[in-house]
């Protein structure tokens, strides 16, 4: 049996490397959802500034630009040119150096030559071309002169060639009158499959005949007429380009010689035939576009097509790697021609992010909704919230020298539910899956310990209280000004994750005021835009929280309230809001009527003063002292530890947040912030 197996290099970089990381993708992605970005352009940000330690998209465009730069910095078109003036110079001078070694040669004869090498290539230096032309009739007394002056010939057919196939300057060089003979056959066969296939008539019979007579001069070995066109065209399209870069002296020049290519003038009669079936076949290639070329290097024909092959290479990653066109995904991204213009370290840093999207979009955390609009799924807000709430836990402990808080509530009631032991853990074993997890175990190794540390299980308990939790966040525009936007979200987000996933008991309800206030859900306040609209209603707010309070009259009610700014608008008893600045007397006592409404419904009351306004920090401490609330000015990076400390302060009991008025807990912020009131 043949076998089939194929072996080829492998692609998928550092295979020990770990997996992407998605949680530093999801984080970063919340914060700018939070910021008022949409997850889709969140996810397109993320992908263009990369990761800690992952390259992003904008670097690979940094770098496709700096190497499109350095291509054009560094060529200049004259380079076949110049090679053509090297050879002439080698082949005069030889033949001036025989001239004088002959001592048999008719002095007249001499004279005679050395005029007609003055007047071809003298010291007037006139165009190559012309003396290529002049020189070709020349009777050559030097054997080296005449090789060298033929080599111009072969050198013009095999940069022509080269020109439209790549590797043919290279391929004939020392070629043989039988190898230009198949050349030019070559040409006429593809130039009839090309017409063929324009009329319509082409077959796949055809095409496989054509390309066991002649496939050694494609490598790339195409599998039907249109990859043959598609590669010959894009070629071909750039040979254009690079002739459109040169001055019209090198064009008339080049066209001069190019009647002198391999001693024929058929190879350019096919290759203009050729040129005109592609550029017939394929219009939308760039047959008009042109580059500057300034530098130092000269290119020949085949090397500067190559070049300008680059040139187009380097403009479609630019554009694939901008992602800046509609439908746009990573998978867009060409990873052979990135490996080819940057190596294949950039190929591996463009997979590693086409991964990233891919897990994004399939692992639920981004989920398309009605309107075709990309949005986080509520197992991503969870994933996000859980990552908030670490880093307030981290918060909290680094100021209180407190562990993680991994307990499902205050000690009391048993929940019925278990988890793993973990250190300082002082709830009661649950004994019963503690021995099943030690049998299970025992089951895959039957020589271990009957039970170990990590077998051991233990019960969760419950508060024996429940709490209705009310966080009144200030959506004003001036929030957004200020860069409380995201703080505000990340701290509703921290508190949601705590009290949906460790105190299920508990009811939250999250209100949002600006003009006027809403019951928001945690989707639509992560996902709020700033807005420009006057007014900041905390009659409204406290409205809204006391009905709150009132549908769980057996829970603890806890207040807790956001703001940057005195109230200034109330609502009106037919329900319009009234605006007024600064704060109208009326809107005071309304806000002032619904805050005592809240103390004798039994709320403990914190306000989170952000800003350092005297007259919002005066109007605060008054509000507080009157309920016997307590005011907390943290800066913001505390904002979340603040509310979250607050929230589980309020479960303890009504002596405050850990209790004594709340005092001893001022040293979470040290110099960061400070208690008041």
């Amino acid at each position: 049996m043949k076998d089939r197996t194929r072996f080829r290099r492998y692609e998928g970089g550092d295979p020990l490397a770990p997996p992407v990381d998605l949680a530093e993708a999801l984080d970063a992605i919340g914060e700018d959802v939070m910021a008022g970005y949409s997850p889709e352009r969140a996810m397109q940000e993320f992908l263009r500034r990369g990761g800690q330690d992952q390259r992003g998209l904008d670097d690979l465009a940094r770098r496709v630009a700096e190497r499109r730069r350095e291509l054009l910095r560094r060529h200049n078109l004259d380079g076949t040119l110049q090679e053509v003036k090297e050879l002439l110079d080698r082949a005069v001078l030889e033949e001036r150096k025989q001239l004088a070694r002959d001592a048999m040669m008719d002095d007249a004869d001499r004279a005679f030559r050395e005029m007609q090498l003055d007047a071809a290539w003298g010291e007037g230096r006139p165009s190559p071309a012309a003396a290529v032309t002049e020189l070709s009739s020349y009777d050559w007394q030097s054997r080296q002169a005449r090789e060298d002056f033929e080599k111009i010939k072969d050198l013009l057919g095999r940069e022509m060639l080269d020109q439209r196939f790549a590797g043919m300057k290279q391929a004939l060089e020392s070629a043989t009158d039988e190898d230009r003979a198949r050349v030019n056959e070559m040409l006429q066969d593809l130039n009839r499959l090309l017409e063929d296939h324009r009329r319509g008539e082409d077959t796949d019979e055809q095409f496989a005949e054509f390309m066991d007579k002649h496939g050694d001069f494609f490598p790339e070995r195409p599998s039907n007429v249109d990859e043959l066109l598609d590669s010959l065209a894009q070629r071909a399209a750039a040979a254009q380009r690079m002739r459109n870069s040169m001055t019209q002296e090198q064009r008339d020049e080049l066209d001069a010689l190019a009647a002198q290519a391999f001693g024929s003038p058929e190879l350019m009669q096919s290759l203009d035939q050729l040129d005109a079936n592609l550029q017939s076949l394929r219009p939308g290639e760039d047959w008009g576009g042109s580059e500057r070329m300034d530098g130092q290097e000269g290119l020949g024909l085949g090397d500067g097509t190559g070049v300008f092959q680059d040139l187009a290479d380097l403009d479609q990653l630019s554009e694939q790697l901008a992602q800046s066109y509609g439908g746009a995904r990573m998978d867009d991204l060409d990873l052979d021609a990135l490996s080819r213009q940057l190596g294949d370290q950039a190929a591996v840093d463009a997979r590693t992010l086409q991964r990233l999207e891919k897990a994004l979009r399939d692992s639920g955390t981004l989920k398309r909704d009605s309107s075709g609009q990309l949005r986080l799924t509520p197992k991503a807000m969870r994933q996000l919230g859980k990552a908030l709430l670490r880093d307030v836990a981290q918060r909290l402990s680094g100021r209180q020298g407190q562990r993680d808080m991994d307990k499902a509530g205050a000690a009391g009631e048993r929940s019925g539910a278990t988890r793993e032991w973990a250190f300082g853990d002082t709830e009661p074993w649950d004994v019963t899956r503690t021995v099943l997890n030690g049998v299970l175990r025992r089951a895959g190794d039957p020589t271990g310990p009957l039970v170990e540390i990590g077998d051991v299980e233990v019960q969760e308990t419950e508060a024996r209280t429940q709490a209705a939790v009310a966080l009144l966040v200030d959506t004003s525009f001036s929030m957004a000004m200020d860069g409380r936007w995201v703080p505000m979200k990340r701290t509703a987000l921290a508190l949601h994750t705590l009290i949906r996933s460790r105190f299920r008991g508990d009811h939250l309800q999250l209100i949002g005021f600006g003009r006027h206030a809403e019951v928001m859900e945690i989707e639509q306040l992560t996902a709020l835009d700033a807005m420009w609209d006057k007014g900041t209603n905390l009659h409204h707010a406290l409205l809204l929280a006391n009905r709150h309070f009132r549908k769980h009259p057996n829970a603890q009610p806890v207040l807790l309230i956001v703001t940057d700014g005195e109230p200034t608008s109330h609502l009106e008893p037919d329900g319009e809001v009234w605006f007024s600045y600064p704060p109208h007397p009326l809107t005071v006592a309304y806000a002032v009527r619904e805050l005592d409404n809240a103390r004798r419904l039994g709320a403990q009351t914190t306000f989170f003063r952000l800003g350092e306004d005297p007259g919002l920090a005066r109007f605060i401490d008054s509000m507080a002292r009157r309920v016997d609330g307590r005011v907390v000015a943290p800066e913001l990076d505390d904002l979340g530890a603040a509310v979250v400390g607050s929230y589980l302060g309020s479960r303890r009991g009504s002596g405050g947040v850990g209790g004594a008025g709340g005092r001893d807990l001022g040293g979470w912020f040290g110099s960061r912030g400070f208690w008041v009131g």
